[in-house]
């Protein structure tokens, strides 16, 4: 028996976001369901963490403990053969008894894509399309205002009680463009539910002229959700790397 990390990406579009369902809608249950098929027994897998409905990944880590004596390079075929075009396994390799694709992990970064104007039909699945110009440079200076360890409750859709640990590190913030296309990237020491569509959702709103950095800055001390921070819609967002320490790896 042996531990297998395995890196995945996945377009979330028609699936009920990773972790398993009762009507095996989640990519947790296809992938799964393709294990399953190539081990002849049912095999759990453990995600790094969770993603919505409609959210993508390019670097979504899970883990399962499997016997497989044929190497690395034949798992990965046997996995890529039986999977939808929507999900693709990166690498599959043995590590660690130790290894725990959750808890272990250090951090993560997620993207999230803005598109200025109509986006064309290609682009348009995978971004949050805006039809108003938006003040890039207040939302970066807005940005930098919530770098740092913070208390971010007012930046979740939690619904649990407030004694629940909300405080998390953000390591980076950056709004960056490239003509009509926008890009945030945020990474932290890790993200509450809904947490980086909540902080994306209220830097547009400061592009728009509806909150200023003072605003984000009162917002995030009061500990308080409001109305004025809107989330961000699922599909312009995307989990590109998470991170483990060296000793976790091989």
């Amino acid at each position: 028996m042996r531990r297998w990390k395995c890196v995945c990406a996945y377009d979330g579009t028609g699936f009920a976001g990773w972790q398993s369902q009762a009507r095996g809608l989640a990519i947790q249950d296809v992938i799964e369901a393709r294990l399953a098929a190539i081990f002849g027994r049912a095999l759990r897998i453990t995600g790094s963490g969770r993603t919505d409905a409609g959210v993508h990944a390019l670097g979504q880590v899970f883990h399962f403990d499997a016997a497989w004596a044929h190497g690395e390079e034949k798992l990965l075929l046997a996995l890529r053969s039986g999977l939808p075009p929507a999900i693709q396994i990166k690498s599959a390799r043995p590590v660690q008894p130790s290894f725990h694709a959750r808890f272990q992990a250090t951090g993560k970064r997620y993207e999230y894509r803005l598109h200025l104007g109509d986006a064309d039909p290609f682009t348009r699945p995978y971004c949050w399309t805006l039809f108003r110009p938006l003040d890039v440079g207040a939302m970066r200076a807005a940005a930098a205002r919530l770098l740092g360890r913070h208390d971010f409750r007012a930046f979740t859709a939690l619904n649990g009680p407030a004694r629940e640990d909300t405080v998390r590190t953000l390591r980076r913030l950056d709004v960056i463009q490239r003509g009509a296309q926008l890009r945030i990237v945020c990474e932290g020491d890790g993200f509450l539910y809904k947490m980086v569509r909540s902080l994306v959702g209220a830097l547009v709103s400061v592009g728009e002229g509806k909150l200023s950095a003072a605003d984000l800055a009162a917002i995030l001390a009061s500990r308080r959700r409001t109305a004025a921070v809107q989330t961000a819609p699922a599909q312009g967002l995307f989990l590109m790397k998470v991170f483990y320490g060296h000793a976790h790896t091989r």
